[in-house]
């Protein structure tokens, strides 16, 4: 493992245990080069999951791409960062306990929605009207209709 401060290859793990999910390692690693340490997670790797777009292209499942979104949604809201990662941990989950190996981005985003619902309004409206393209006032209205009745 590269040390990500000077780089060099001569790191060593100092300690290992189970991470908060239970689903990956967290290893505390120090460099013999520079002497900071560093954190790292080790996770069982998963077959790839493809996603079909909108527009019926294809491509590798992105953690990344739902943790930005996300991001985007609960910007300047109430929401730590570990509630944050703690959701996309489920969503991922979810959609690898689903067990296919494609998967419709429509599918991932109602997934992603259902979540926000329950975690905060104002971030799944604002990923919603996103997601949904709302094209006028009068469908983001109804989407906030929806949240006021329940």
């Amino acid at each position: 493992m590269k040390c990500p401060f000077c780089s060099r290859d001569n790191t060593r793990v100092i300690d290992s245990r189970p991470a908060d999910d239970n689903n990956s390692i967290r290893r505390r690693r120090l460099c013999d080069a520079c002497h900071k340490r560093f954190t790292t997670y080790e996770k069982v790797e998963t077959i790839p999951l493809i996603v079909i777009k909108k527009d019926n292209n294809r491509e590798q499942f992105d953690r990344s791409k739902i943790a930005a979104g996300i991001l985007r949604a609960c910007h300047k809201r109430p929401i730590s960062a570990n509630e944050i990662n703690k959701l996309v941990d489920d969503i991922e989950t979810e959609i690898f306990n689903m067990e296919e190996k494609e998967i419709t981005s429509k599918v991932i985003g109602e997934i992603v929605m259902d979540k926000l619902k329950d975690l905060e309004a104002v971030a799944y409206v604002r990923f919603a009207s996103v997601y949904r393209e709302f094209k006028d006032i009068n469908t983001f209205m109804d989407e906030l209709k929806k949240i006021l009745d329940k």
